[in-house]
């Protein structure tokens, strides 16, 4: 099972993967149960891991340099106050 496949959520590639898959859904009711859009579905798992990995980056590179601007503050807190 898929993450939320809303468009706001995903870049433009991942977007035209989730779409092919939806259309490929529709048009092959019943093969899509006997592997007819597996391949999508696989580009489409990789395009997310892609995402996905590339966000946790974002965020540990945010984390980081929030920690080091409260470190700052602290020090300089700590040179106001002595």
């Amino acid at each position: 099972m898929h993450p939320d496949l809303s468009p706001h959520l995903h870049t433009p590639e991942c977007n035209r993967l989730i779409d092919l898959l939806k259309a490929c859904h529709t048009e092959n009711k019943f093969l899509r149960f006997v592997g007819q859009c597996n391949e999508i579905d696989r580009e489409l798992w990789r395009c997310l891991k892609k995402e996905r990995e590339e966000n946790i980056r974002n965020n540990r590179r945010k984390a980081q340099e929030k920690h080091q601007r409260i470190r700052e503050k602290i020090k300089e807190a700590e040179k106001i106050s002595t």
